[in-house]
């Protein structure tokens, strides 16, 4: 025994200013009556992470700092710094969030009280570092509930009717040995809880313990990797998902019958087809209307055609991928250094809308004939009859666009 009782498990690389402000966190907030450490892993940073980091052991904080010579990767690193923990417990922490040190504590309390329990889990906050607040909880809640080593059913419909995403948890080391298996198919968090939960029991708390930084003090509207995953990895949940099942039926806690098997697929379909709606409103707030209308048309066909996500959207969908698919194909010619419209009115607007859905800042917008090389200008025409107008003076034929090219493929 190492008389260690909380590990925290920071991987990072190349991110010096934000590991600094999650190291002044542990130093100004993190009282604990337990011995405990933290495990720094440092993916081969060619920043000064390490000069932060030895500036924090200066101050006394109780830090183990590793530093690879070659990055191994993401996940590498995130399992290399929960294997070097050498406490009792252990839970990972972004280089760029915050634990509450008194929540903490209570989990830790907790796990002691209940020796059976392998992991607690428990929602999280999204927190605004530059309000000083909390601005929501990712899933909720109603009351601590604890489910009994092999309850397999029971925690699925637990998460999957409350949308539960068991990513943040306080682990016992004896159970992370052998549940702490690299994933990425399958979304981890599903498989290392059905791992887990072969162990024994598990408990999701009411009471939040991390805090996840959604708007930094140090970098505004920074992409989060969380949200990268909700944006495109809806297949992975799926397959944490039939992992889990897979794992209950190997267990002998369901039985797998053809009913069986077409009720469970159901559940996960439509946990998928929510994880997708969400995904279609991340990509139509990012004004990506192309992978959104993907994701529509997935929608709808598996029956979620008036989807709470989608209906904010619904109305202007068409105009903007079709104009976006415009500004998609302007982009991709090489050589085209100019649009022509011909035809429209509202030029200014429509040139602000173009850009704003992505139109390339070296494409010059004109209403003129072009003096440069007819090869190197796409036209937009109001009128589809024009087309032959503008094909007939030399402009290529597949660059001179109507309406009808670029709003034919939309269907709603």
């Amino acid at each position: 025994m190492t008389g260690i009782k909380l590990s925290i498990c920071i991987p990072t690389y190349n991110r010096q200013a934000y590991l600094r402000n999650a190291l002044t966190y542990c130093g100004n907030d993190y009282r604990f009556d337990f011995p405990f450490e933290i495990v720094i892993c440092d993916n081969a940073s060619t920043d000064n992470t390490q000069q932060v980091v030895e500036e924090f052991i200066a101050h006394g904080l109780p830090i183990r700092y590793y530093k690879r010579e070659i990055n191994a990767g993401a996940n590498a690193n995130v399992t290399s710094a929960l294997r070097l923990g050498r406490g009792e417990y252990l839970i990972y922490l972004a280089d760029d969030d915050i634990l509450i040190a008194d929540a903490v504590a209570e989990t830790v309390k907790y796990l002691d009280e209940n020796q059976d329990v392998t992991c607690a889990h428990a929602p999280w906050f999204l927190y605004d570092e530059v309000a000083k607040t909390d601005i929501t909880t990712f899933y909720h809640v109603e009351e601590d509930r604890k489910f009994a080593h092999g309850s397999f059913t029971e925690v699925f419909h637990y998460i999957v009717d409350r949308h539960i995403f068991p990513e943040i948890a306080i682990y016992r080391a004896s159970a992370l040995r052998s549940a702490w298996i690299p994933r990425d198919i399958c979304f981890y968090p599903f498989p290392f809880l059905a791992h887990f939960l072969d162990q024994g029991a598990v408990t999701f708390l009411q009471r939040p313990f991390y805090r996840s930084i959604g708007n930094s003090a140090i970098v505004r509207d920074r992409p989060q990797e969380g949200t990268n995953d909700v944006m495109s990895s809806w297949d992975r949940y799926r397959g944490g998902l039939e992992y889990f099942l897979y794992t209950a039926v190997r267990r002998g806690a369901l039985n797998l019958t053809p009913e069986t098997r077409l009720k469970y697929e159901e559940m996960c379909r439509i946990f998928t087809l929510n994880r997708m709606a969400v995904a279609f409103r991340f990509w139509a707030a990012r004004k990506n209307f192309l992978k959104a209308y993907e994701l529509y048309t997935r929608l709808m066909w598996g029956g979620m055609l008036d989807h709470p996500e989608i209906r904010p959207f619904r109305e202007g969908l068409p105009l903007m991928v079709a104009i976006q698919t415009l500004v998609s194909e302007v982009n991709s010619a090489v050589g085209t250094d100019t649009l022509l419209l011909a035809g429209f009115t509202e030029i200014i607007a429509l040139e602000n809308l173009m850009r704003e859905l992505g139109l390339s800042e070296r494409v010059k917008v004109t209403t003129e004939l072009s003096a440069s090389p007819l090869e190197s200008t796409a036209v937009f025409v109001s009128v589809e009859r024009d087309r032959e107008y503008f094909v007939a003076l030399g402009y290529l034929p597949n660059l001179v666009f109507h309406e009808h090219d670029v709003a034919r493929h939309i269907l709603m």
